[in-house]
């Protein structure tokens, strides 16, 4: 298993962190599937998805992961000028890394903000083989201004909030990334509600998996009733905790390996 750190060009050409683990895509024999996976708000690939081993078991089930930091998160560029910020960047930057990387056979895991990002992406036509929305309930896409207020007002009151305010949680997180909440700020305010009516558009195989303590993003029951195609899966957890247990990649395994065969580029 190898782990790759780069950079690859956002919609806008600037540089944006890049981690793959896993087998070569392009090796001879038996070529890997590609995943790639989305990250959290606040979080970066090695949080999310690294440090507890939720790509590890990816990888060791015969998985390509490729893991971007988001915009404005981990070592991605993170500018604040806010034309580096136009509606739906992230779902922008998405369609770039696909382009970069050739990507026209593979599949597309999002965690919270980037099961959102996830969403987005795919109703602006990126096309994976199968989906998974981790972490998000139907309104936290439709009802996104409401959490979008919330982050907003977990920047502005950074470093004042106490334990006990619904805050707090949130602010010890950021505090622990060290993520630029200038940046964050602005990237907030890229980001629209979703229509429930419009999910009828992702019509591909899609897994929604949350926690069975994870209510941060509304109602995951609701969303995988929205899908045309979804199935539900409920894992251990707390909206902070089921990506730091094995239950998690565990069910990516299980989900995405049905009727996988190569091909990831």
């Amino acid at each position: 298993m190898t782990m790759m750190p780069e950079t690859f060009p956002g919609f806008d050409g600037l540089p944006l962190a890049l981690t793959r683990i896993g087998p070569d895509p392009a090796a001879a024999g038996t070529p890997a599937r590609t995943v790639v996976l989305l990250h959290g708000l606040f979080s970066n690939a090695q949080i999310n998805w690294v440090r507890f081993g939720t790509a590890a078991q990816l990888a060791d089930a015969g998985f390509a992961c490729v893991m971007p930091d988001l915009r404005a998160h981990g070592g991605s560029a993170a500018p604040h000028d806010a034309a580096a910020y136009p509606p739906d960047v992230l779902a922008r930057d998405l369609a770039a890394l696909v382009a970069h990387l050739g990507l026209t056979d593979f599949d597309l895991v999002g965690f919270s903000l980037g099961a959102r990002t996830a969403a987005r992406s795919v109703l602006r036509g990126v096309r994976p083989r199968r989906l998974v929305l981790a972490g998000m309930g139907l309104e936290g896409l439709s009802g996104w201004a409401g959490r979008s207020a919330f982050f907003r007002d977990v920047i502005d009151r950074f470093g004042t909030v106490r334990p006990g305010d619904p805050a707090y949680t949130a602010q010890q997180f950021l505090k622990s990334t060290g993520a630029d909440r200038v940046a964050l700020r602005l990237l907030l305010d890229t980001m629209d509600d979703t229509a429930p009516a419009a999910l009828a558009a992702i019509t591909m195989p899609t897994l929604v998996v949350c926690g069975d303590k994870d209510n941060d993003n509304g109602s995951a029951d609701r969303l995988a009733q929205a899908l045309p195609h979804a199935q539900r899966a409920t894992i251990r957890g707390t909206h902070m905790s089921s990506v730091t247990l094995p239950d998690l990649g565990a069910a990516l395994v299980a989900f995405l390996a049905h009727d996988a065969v190569g091909g990831g580029g």
